[in-house]
């Protein structure tokens, strides 16, 4: 038992990667654990954009919170929270709940950036949550519907040009999923259009798609792209987004479909703190991950501004749950009087995107080192994905689905829910009144 025989409250915020394996870490521990979630689910992220292109549901890729975490010291509450006592060492929750603390640990990720254009957000959703990953499926199976309802009628209808907004793994998962769609899963399935005529095209800024890979995958995952019919445009700032094109300078490139993919933002949560943040939000900590002068509270995640070995910890999953471990135990440690005596080191095991069937690219650094690409690239992706997917029920139906889809060349989960209207779609004039051979721009 704690000192004074009443357990130390530790009050968690945030049901992803992190929050979870703090959690888990802390589930023997002589400590009363409150988890805070938005929702009662936790997503495996890595895998949305197969929910977003039809591959997988969204049942398939989250699980309830209350389901994971049943250990006895740990209790769950589907709030949101609002503000911060550091000082009295509370958090007051949207519902009006004041949750006293003894330890915190923020784990509330990030969200989408569109660099001060929150305007352009409607117009090109991003890909964080269930919700987006369900808007896109929609508005992607949507333009093929509407095409077929066009052509039926008129005998034309807008070019199927799909934009992904950054050359990112999110961006590059995208647009390969799109293409194979378009190609390959859907392409009996219409009488009247042909949907392997649908262009994919990411807009990159920086020189280089997946600019944290090795040159010599960059170079690969180009290959692959183009082998499924991608066009990947570098160098290339977008300056505008309206409703059926986007803009780069002086030239529109006409869009269907316009998906954001190009940036991303600390959750508000860590400016509640009060504490130093950098440009993006992030909290900036130390080699514990606790923010200056708040050795009670650890900041994990993509919500951290986390140094390793002396190198930044990127914001992405396995260093997430790296934190959230870390964090675990040294609480663990504490209340058993003990101290952890070493600093967070993240243990790079590599980095993996899926560009198509059977593509993909991984900078494999554990449990050997090496450059993989096309299909045994693929094939250590859906491995590792399936391994860390949570719960053995997800397993075994994700490989299910995916073995069926790579057999049989069938999606499961071609479900349009929402409305019927995409943005632009009815104002996509063409001054040559072709409207079905407007490509996408070469330029």
């Amino acid at each position: 038992m704690a000192t004074g025989g009443v357990r130390k409250r530790v009050l968690i915020v945030g049901g992803g990667f992190a929050g979870l394996k703090a959690a888990e870490a802390l589930k023997d521990a002589d400590v009363s654990i409150t988890l805070v979630d938005r929702r009662n689910h936790h997503t495996f992220q890595p895998l949305l954009y197969q929910v977003a292109l039809a591959v997988l549901s969204p049942n398939e890729i989250a699980q309830p919170i209350r389901a994971i975490l049943r250990a006895p010291n740990t209790q769950v509450l589907m709030d949101e929270v609002v503000g911060f006592d550091v000082a009295a060492q509370r958090a007051t929750l949207k519902s009006g709940v004041v949750l006293e603390y003894d330890y915190l640990i923020l784990a509330t990720g990030s969200t989408h950036s569109y660099f001060g254009r929150d305007d352009w957000a409607p117009l090109a959703p991003g890909l964080k949550t269930i919700e987006d990953a369900v808007e896109i499926r929609r508005r992607v199976l949507l333009a093929f519907e509407l095409a077929e309802g066009e052509m039926q009628e008129t005998g034309r209808h807008p070019a199927l040009n799909f934009v992904v907004i950054g050359g990112g793994p999110t961006g590059v998962e995208l647009a390969g999923a799109i293409s194979d769609i378009a190609k390959l899963y859907i392409r009996r399935d219409f009488k009247h259009i042909d949907p392997a005529k649908a262009q994919v095209l990411i807009l990159e800024g920086s020189p280089h798609i997946l600019g944290a890979y090795p040159e010599d995958l960059q170079k690969k995952a180009v290959e692959q792209l183009a082998a499924l019919g991608v066009q990947v445009r570098t160098n290339t700032r977008v300056t505008d987004v309206k409703p059926g094109y986007v803009m780069v300078g002086d030239e529109r490139i006409d869009a269907v479909v316009t998906i954001w993919a190009a940036g991303v933002k600390a959750s508000p949560l860590g400016e509640l703190l009060g504490v130093p943040v950098d440009k993006r939000g992030c909290v900036i900590v130390d080699g514990q991950l606790h923010p200056e002068g708040h050795p009670e509270i650890f900041v994990c995640g993509d919500l951290a501004a986390a140094t390793s070995e002396g190198k930044p910890v990127p914001g992405v999953a396995q260093p997430a749950m790296q934190m959230g471990e870390y964090a675990g135990r040294t609480i663990a440690l504490e209340v058993r009087g003990e101290t952890m005596k070493k600093p967070f080191i993240y243990a790079d095991k590599g980095d993996m995107a899926t560009i198509g069937r059977s593509a993909a690219v991984a900078n494999v650094k554990w449990p050997f080192k090496g450059h993989l690409s096309g299909f045994p690239a693929w094939l250590t992706w859906l491995v590792v994905h399936i391994f860390f997917l949570i719960g053995f029920r997800n397993r075994f139906s994700v490989f299910r689905n995916w073995a069926y889809t790579y057999a049989f060349f069938e999606e499961g989960s071609r479900l349009i829910v929402g409305d019927q209207t995409l943005p632009g779609w009815d104002t996509q004039d063409d001054p040559k009144g072709d409207l079905t051979t407007r490509p996408i721009s070469q330029s």
